[in-house]
């Protein structure tokens, strides 16, 4: 029977053997050290290479023949049926599958720490649905699926009753089934990408049965079947959603209410045109948010409420990363002012895009609501097509943050430009306890230390109260 195995495991490797790349190399005919470690040194190796390269090392030596069975990491895609100029592609098909199948059934019986499955589930769902079983069965503990369908896909059901696993990442560009009972007892990580939820009731038993989950990202995924979900995750520290890109109509921003009660939440990232009304609940101080809202011209009044909304749940929060229109939909003209809470706890502020013209008065309206900031961080510099004035960034008040507390200002991305220089002395005259001014060179500039001199001269004549600021070129 032994035998039989035997031979059937070469058949396999040899009819594969093609597609991989490894090869017995020793010029020298000196001592072969590689395969002289031990054994879980060796499979530690493995562990980093793709599956079908994995199993090639069989053909290196006796020492090599069975190692490849005990790898805990497995690694499957089928992207190089399409690069590769070999055969036709049935026959190329054929042979994956035929060796994936033997694959899982050469190997030893040992768990499998890591699973990573890309395959088109156009060419045989039943084989897909048999393997995934299979993986299960070894006690999977981190599982990667990205699935491209054509046609409706259902996951077995093992998948979502798995005890062992601890990280869920599913990329499938379809309606995403669950079966009745969902239970993850221990899963601490789940990243859902491009799937459709089918309804309320099996979306929120999902995001229920996850009692000991940490990292959460949803990742344009479609909400549209959708009317309100809650995401109420005691355990949660991190909550990805990015609802880019958006190709529907502005007749879409309709959408659902997601309802966020996550305690322990320490880091929010929102990426998308609100077309979901958001709202958070319960948000400690302790969080670190990343906002970007792109404005659509067509329904700007109601992601203006949105985004307010948002902001709203977020003024307990301690450091924060905007982009420029996000910050834009705060302050839309059909609004009235007073609508945003004073964020008393935030005293990190970093912009996430080039500020631009009609930036400049929405920032000022934002500032004038984070009297604690301490460090203000403009990320990407200016447009380059801006044109300021001096005057321009003068403040009819100035915001208290700027008399009392803002002690650093980084600038990046900075060319040297007469726009640049002439805001940055702007806010050096207004800014009375700064104490550092950091600006990152691009590089073009970097290495030109007489421009850089030439800019800190400009820059130190406007001090204004801080005189003793400290100009670092970095």
């Amino acid at each position: 029977m032994a035998t039989i195995v035997s031979r059937s495991k070469w058949h396999t490797i040899n009819s594969f053997k093609q597609h991989t790349a490894l090869e017995v190399h020793n010029p020298e005919g000196g001592e072969d050290k590689i395969s002289n470690l031990h054994d879980s040194i060796l499979l530690h190796i493995l562990s980093y290479l793709p599956t079908r390269d994995v199993v090639g090392t069989c053909i290196l030596s006796t020492r090599w023949k069975n190692l490849w069975t005990c790898v805990e990491n497995i690694d499957f895609d089928d992207s190089f049926l399409y690069s590769s100029r070999v055969f036709g592609y049935p026959m190329k098909v054929t042979s994956f599958m035929h060796f994936f199948h033997r694959f899982l059934q050469l190997r030893e019986e040992s768990d499998i720490k890591k699973f990573r499955l890309s395959c088109r589930v156009c060419f045989s769902a039943s084989h897909v649905c048999s393997w995934l079983s299979t993986v299960i069965r070894h006690n999977v503990q981190d599982l990667d699926l990205c699935l491209f369908v054509e046609e409706p896909f259902m996951l077995p059901q093992c998948v979502f009753s798995c005890k062992t696993l601890t990280s869920l990442k599913l990329e499938m560009n379809c309606v995403l089934e669950l079966p009745t009972s969902t239970g993850f007892p221990f899963l601490k990580t789940l990243h859902l990408c491009l799937v459709t939820f089918r309804d309320d009731s099996s979306t929120q038993r999902l995001l229920s049965s996850c009692p000991m989950l940490r990292v959460l990202a949803i990742l344009d995924c479609e909400w549209m079947n959708l009317k309100q979900v809650a995401i109420s995750i005691s355990s949660l520290k991190s909550l990805i959603i990015d609802d880019l890109p958006f190709f529907g109509s502005t007749d879409d921003l309709n959408g659902c209410k997601i309802k966020i009660d996550a305690a322990n939440l320490t880091f929010l990232k929102y990426s998308g045109y609100l077309s979901n009304e958001i709202c958070l609940y319960n948000l400690s101080s302790s969080v670190n948010a990343s906002i970007h809202i792109p404005i659509l011209y067509e329904k700007r009044n109601q992601i203006a409420f949105r985004a307010v909304k948002l902001f709203r749940g977020l003024h307990k929060i301690s450091s924060a990363r905007i982009s420029s229109r996000a910050i834009e939909s705060l302050f839309i003209a059909d609004i009235e002012k007073d609508r945003l809470p004073i964020f008393y706890n935030l005293t990190h502020l970093e912009l996430s895009m080039e500020l631009e013209n009609h930036s400049i008065g929405p920032l000022k309206e934002l500032l004038q609501c984070l009297p604690k900031l301490q460090l203000l961080h403009f990320s990407e510099g200016l447009d380059p097509c801006m044109h300021l004035c001096e005057g321009d960034w003068n403040l009819r008040s100035v915001p208290p943050c700027f008399l009392s507390s803002l002690k650093t200002v980084k600038y990046s991305n900075f060319h040297g430009n007469d726009t640049e220089i002439s805001f940055l002395r702007n806010l050096l005259e207004i800014a009375l306890v700064l104490e550092k001014l950091n600006i990152v060179c691009s590089k073009r500039l970097f290495g030109d230390l007489k421009k850089q001199k030439e800019v800190e001269d400009q820059l130190r004549s406007r001090l204004g109260g801080s005189v003793s600021c400290a100009i670092k070129f970095m």
